[in-house]
């Protein structure tokens, strides 16, 4: 009976299909939808901080910066993914950083297949929106980045489903009962479903853990830093179980760009904390 169940479940990514619905050429995917639900739980839960916290931000405050964030997670995404993962290539087709076509040589445009996001160049991204719209609006830039630290990892649940849905970011080959085939593995190996373990772990787990440990929080920007630290250190270690990108492999012996990017960011966060804590302490 179990091995029936594990048998079922091993083949349950190759009975998902990525789109959602088709109109002729024009598709619309599990993935984007993910997106939007994402930026949509994001916003509900961070009006319910607002409410329940008495915090001075407007609803029109708080849409007008989804609106600055937005665009600096697409933007910030997108070059990071260029600049961390595939600097070389896009260096000889400039054109494939806005679209995954190039123009070959006086033939037309031509599809290259390659696209990508960034989870930390997106986190650059909202970071410099966030910087920018507080500085025009007057906002204390910690306690808005505490604000939605707080609340942002519960929606990395609904991004990783995506995708798990989109069959990309799939694990390494592993022998483990719980592990997946997914259909654009083309050695069709069983894989660690490692975008569920992202979805658990980057989302449900540390939204929970900041939760518990952000009562003890006593300096603005307390949570930006511990979500840095949480984020960064959960990350490191899941990459272990992920499939890395085959263009790069391994940046640094065993480990992963995204790894050495996880390193920076548990520094990044220990060192904004060290330092919030003592201009606290230096406070009258």
């Amino acid at each position: 009976m179990l091995s029936q169940i594990f048998q079922w479940w091993q083949t349950i990514p190759e009975h998902i299909s990525p789109v959602l619905f088709s109109i002729g050429t024009f598709q619309i995917r599990y993935y984007s939808l993910m997106y939007l639900v994402t930026f949509y739980v994001t916003y509900r839960l961070v009006m319910r901080s607002v409410r329940r916290s008495n915090l001075p931000y407007t609803e029109e405050t708080i849409q007008e910066y989804f609106i600055w964030a937005i665009f600096g997670l697409l933007l910030g995404a997108r070059l990071g993914y260029v600049l961390f993962y595939n600097a070389s290539y896009f260096l000889s087709h400039p054109f494939a950083v806005i679209l995954p076509f190039d123009f070959n040589h006086g033939r037309g445009f031509v599809y290259t297949g390659i696209s990508g996001m960034s989870y930390h160049g997106g986190l650059v991204g909202v970071a410099v929106a966030t910087l920018a719209f507080c500085y025009r609006r007057s906002i204390n830039f910690w306690r808005l980045a505490d604000l939605f630290c707080a609340e942002i990892p519960l929606a990395y649940t609904f991004g990783r489903l995506g995708n798990f849905l989109n069959g990309e970011l799939y694990g390494r080959i592993t022998t483990m009962p719980w592990g997946m085939y997914f259909p654009g593995d083309l050695h069709g190996r069983l894989r660690h479903p490692s975008q569920l373990y992202e979805a658990f772990f980057e989302g449900i787990f540390i939204y929970f853990v900041i939760r518990r440990i952000r009562r003890t929080a006593d300096f603005d920007g307390f949570v930006f830093s511990l979500y840095l630290i949480c984020y960064g250190t959960v990350r490191f270690f899941i990459e272990f179980f992920r499939q890395p990108d085959a263009h790069i492999g391994f940046v640094t012996g065993s480990f992963t760009m995204g790894q050495v990017l996880c390193v920076f960011m548990v520094i990044l966060g220990g060192a904004v904390m060290a330092v919030r804590k003592a201009s606290r302490d230096r406070e009258p």
